[in-house]
């Protein structure tokens, strides 16, 4: 499996487009208080490749506060038949300081 690295705005564009499928891999906490719209929550601290939704043909985002835990996560996908996952730089951090669309409670 590869993992590549792309940006923030390369994600919104793929986001925008529809060929993205975003998981999350922060805690419960952390999603509730901003998240991207349309993300998955899979935890690091209970990392299971068999909540990953499918991709359908989509690329493969994980991402977390900073980009470390998405690497972490990214390794737990390693065997289970995926070609490439991609890493968001800087995390929702780098997606917020791009000023990408957060949801957030009302």
């Amino acid at each position: 499996m590869e993992i590549e690295f792309v940006s923030p705005e390369t994600v919104r564009d793929w986001i925008e487009a529809g060929e993205a499928v975003v998981v999350d891999v922060r805690e419960e906490h952390e999603y509730a208080a901003a998240h991207i719209e349309g993300s998955t929550l899979v935890p690091l601290s209970r990392f299971d490749p068999a909540l990953i939704p499918p991709s359908d043909g989509k690329r493969l985002v994980l991402h977390c506060l900073s980009g470390v835990r998405c690497g972490h996560a990214a390794g737990h996908l390693q065997g289970s038949g995926l070609d490439i996952v991609y890493r968001m730089i800087g995390g929702i951090a780098g997606w917020k300081q791009m000023g990408g669309p957060l949801r957030t409670p009302s």
